[in-house]
């Protein structure tokens, strides 16, 4: 799986983790120059709280537009520190 936004592989992984219908992507498939931290965060009673990334490409950037559970909930753990996708971040097979 490939993700990417303003014309540029963001995540690539041939191990994304489908809950809810969004891949996650390992930690190590992101190229991190274009992850920004973001002050969002949010609560799922049963993954956690996210955190999120903002996505910065060619001088652009995508605000939160990517999440991640640091610390999961037990229910959580398979995707704990993986990386999901939203906000005009297209993720496609590949």
């Amino acid at each position: 799986m490939k993700a990417i936004w303003n014309n540029e592989i963001i995540a690539s992984s041939d191990n994304t983790v489908v809950v809810e219908g969004n891949h996650y992507f390992p930690p190590a498939s992101l190229t991190m120059q274009y992850f920004k931290p973001s002050d969002k965060h949010t609560v799922c009673p049963w993954k956690g709280t996210a955190s999120y990334y903002d996505v910065e490409v060619n001088g652009k950037a995508n605000k939160d537009a990517a999440w991640f559970y640091p610390d999961t909930k037990s229910a959580a753990d398979n995707i704990k520190g993986y990386v999901a996708f939203w906000r005009g971040v297209d993720v496609v097979e590949g």
